[in-house]
């Protein structure tokens, strides 16, 4: 259903599952886990997989806290959009990227839920690309002691919200990693 011309592929995003961002993040292990599912699934349908790396005074490139979580692992042909704004798409090449394989269509998983996940799911649909997020893999820290809500209500309330997100012409939605479709 996208807006977008002659795009009629997906690709799985994975966003920001670096060390110093999913360092103490609720479900951490298990979110790794469901990511590293459907990057196997992804891989063997041949749908692109494109990792984004944030940066920032916290994530300074090459340090420790900014690499990729040491269980997850990027094939050299895979593209990896670095970022220094919560929305992929803001000032970064992923539109040419996804456009490069005439992608229309993009999964979401990553960190943190309540930041650059959001942002880009946001970003993805007012571009014109229908957005589905994956409920089980993404995830966020603990930021309670902030007046947040507790991280397990984050999330869940971010995949009820996004499961009713649409636009003309595109779609969002939630779903699980044994229901997603590439």
């Amino acid at each position: 259903m996208t807006t977008l011309p002659n795009r009629p592929n997906t690709a799985l995003l994975i966003v920001d599952v670096q060390n110093g961002v999913v360092d103490s993040s609720h479900n951490r292990d298990e979110v790794i886990v469901n990511i590293n599912t459907l990057i196997a699934k992804a891989r063997s349908e041949a749908v692109p997989v494109v990792w984004i790396q944030h940066s920032s005074d916290e994530l300074k490139p090459d340090s420790a806290p900014w690499q990729y979580v040491p269980e997850l692992t990027r094939e050299a042909t895979e593209p990896l959009v670095h970022k220094r704004y919560g929305d992929s798409f803001e000032d970064t090449e992923l539109e040419s990227v996804l456009a490069e394989r005439g992608v229309g269509r993009v999964v979401v998983t990553g960190a943190q839920t309540d930041a650059c996940i959001r942002s880009t799911l946001h970003g993805a649909m007012v571009r014109g690309y229908d957005a589905t997020l994956v409920g089980d893999a993404h995830t966020t820290e603990d930021l309670t002691a902030y007046g947040a809500p507790a991280p397990e209500q984050v999330i869940s309330h971010t995949n009820l919200y996004w499961n009713w997100q649409e636009a003309p012409g595109r779609k969002g939605g939630t779903v699980e990693t044994a229901d997603v479709s590439f």
